[in-house]
């Protein structure tokens, strides 16, 4: 009986100490950020500190990035546990066996296209025998150029065409077209009214760049054995988020100063007023997806040649937490 009872004690204590284990808050949760409008809801949930207040005891450590590869190669590798990144990054990411999925949107739309003064660039025909910048291979700017590029009759040079297509870290943009690097540019806000103020012609904006700028730019995404292991904690990443989007679409002013400084420490820069409105009047911010472009995108990004496959959705996406606590 005594020993019985040993046992019962023993597996009693060890069911107690496992519960306690998963029930406990991680220590962190390690987020990536670009220093880009379309990641307004991170960098004003980071900013403004919405996103700690939620997590509680559990330490936000922020990382920025300049690009979607970036993200993928810090998830690969196991450095980071969640990230605001572009739909393109994450498929290709998803198609390769990292273990992610997308937990919400972030933003809509967003993103422009300019020309450098001086280029002779005055419409998406133009760009034939022009050099273009994205911010990387594959990532969702530089899918949504070759779409535009089809649209009017045009394709890259890697695919027989005549549009040379190069990678530049956003923020790194204004400076390519001020050593006229490049003739233009495909990029997320504010770096696209940046170059306009400085002199560069707007091409295609926002709605003129797919679907009547009905598409998804930025999605959150997380480490699927992070929420495995932490569901509270990624609850509490979301309700931040969600907490980002209801201040951004309150208070303009306040939203305009958190990014603007969020941008500024993690650049160097700091965007104007002006080009912050603008960059925010045309990005649209949402925790919702619009599934029927992202399922788009996923085909142009395989007929582009970035990946073998279409990804289901139904196992890359997952709103049902983030549609819950928006409620």
């Amino acid at each position: 009986m005594f020993k019985r009872f040993s046992l019962f004690l023993t597996l009693g204590l060890t069911l107690t100490a496992t519960v306690q284990a998963q029930s406990a808050a991680p220590a962190q949760l390690r987020l990536g950020v670009f220093p880009n409008v379309t990641h307004a809801a991170g960098l004003v949930g980071i900013g403004r500190g919405l996103i700690q207040k939620e997590l509680g005891s559990t330490k936000l450590v922020v990382s920025d990035f300049a690009n979607g590869s970036q993200v993928n190669e810090a998830f690969a590798a196991g450095a980071i546990d969640a990230s605001y990144v572009g739909p393109g990054p994450a498929i290709n990411a998803f198609l390769r066996g990292v273990p992610i999925q997308i937990y919400a949107g972030a933003a809509n739309a967003g993103a422009v296209l300019v020309a450098r003064n001086g280029s002779g660039v005055r419409s998406v025909k133009g760009l034939s025998g022009k050099k273009v910048a994205v911010p990387t291979r594959g990532s969702t700017q530089d899918i949504s150029l070759r779409h535009l590029l089809h649209e009017n009759g045009l394709k890259a040079t890697d695919e027989g065409g005549t549009v040379t297509v190069i990678p530049i870290d956003p923020a790194n943009m204004p400076a390519a077209f001020a050593a006229n690097q490049v003739d233009a540019a495909l990029v997320q806000e504010p770096w696209g009214a940046v170059m306009e103020s400085q002199g560069a012609k707007l091409i295609a904006n926002e709605k003129a760049i797919w679907n009547g700028g009905d598409y998804t730019t930025t999605v959150l995404v997380v480490s699927t054995e992070y929420a495995k292991k932490n569901p509270e904690a990624v609850k509490a990443l979301l309700r931040g988020h969600l907490a980002a989007i209801n201040f951004i679409k309150s208070s303009n002013a306040g939203a305009q100063k958190a990014v603007s400084d969020e941008i500024y420490s993690f650049t160097g820069k700091r965007p104007s007023t002006n080009d912050l409105f603008k960059g925010l009047a045309r990005t649209q911010v949402t925790w919702n997806i619009n599934l029927k472009t992202l399922a788009e995108y996923a085909q142009l990004n395989q007929e582009a040649g970035f990946a073998r496959a279409v990804p289901d959705l139904d196992k890359l996406v997952d709103l049902s937490w983030v549609k819950a606590l928006a409620k």
